[in-house]
């Protein structure tokens, strides 16, 4: 385990540390720790966020020390590693945030679209059932008003019946219609007898 006290001679820890020397790795790992977590959180407001950059730097510092100046300042040179693993792992974070916005804000439109085309599918199948409940008499007159676009007095010739039976035909459905529908909870059922009868 890593000792806690690093001798007053740093520069001598960094040759060793070179060299390969894990004791040395050791000590300069546990000299610095605490520093720079505190350092990294200022930034990160996370300590384990603080901590996985803390290792990610020292893991740089052991692969690559072959390439260590020991006339430079290893402090400086530790903290710049830090800083710029913390300015990447930021802009990560940022990146993280606007691509979860941007997916959030396609699965709330894809929601609503599917949602929109569920409830007009449900309204349709109920209204259907709804116009099975009419008579064969009412259900023929009601399709010729409403997708034949035919006239009253039209139905009424074409089905040698008054114009007045047809008219009573008509209501008698739109009453039935809308019993059924309030019977299943559908609000607005008088807009939606409308749309029906427009054939919308």
């Amino acid at each position: 385990m890593c000792a806690t006290n690093i001798p007053g001679n740093e520069r001598s820890l960094v040759i060793r540390l070179i060299a390969g020397d894990e004791d040395a790795f050791c000590e300069l790992y546990a000299a610095y720790k605490n520093r720079l977590i505190y350092f990294a959180m200022r930034f990160l407001k996370s300590r384990e966020y603080a901590e996985d950059i803390f290792q990610d730097a020292f893991t740089v510092i052991w692969e690559s020390r072959r390439f260590i100046n020991p006339d430079t300042s290893f402090s400086s040179y530790l903290y710049t590693i830090m800083r710029n693993r913390i300015l990447n792992h930021l802009r990560e974070l940022a990146s993280e945030d606007r691509l979860k916005e941007q997916i959030l804000s396609q699965a709330i439109d894809y929601s609503n679209e599917t949602n929109n085309e569920i409830i007009t599918n449900d309204l349709q199948r109920l209204i259907s059932h709804a116009l099975e409940q009419l008579t064969s008499r009412q259900r023929e007159i009601f399709e010729m008003s409403r997708e034949k676009q035919m006239s009253h007095k039209e139905i009424a010739e074409a089905l040698g019946i008054s114009v007045n039976t047809v008219q009573e035909h008509i209501s008698s459905s739109l009453r039935s219609l809308r019993t059924y529908l309030e019977k299943h909870s559908v609000t607005s059922t008088d807009l939606i007898l409308l749309l029906i009868c427009l054939n919308l």
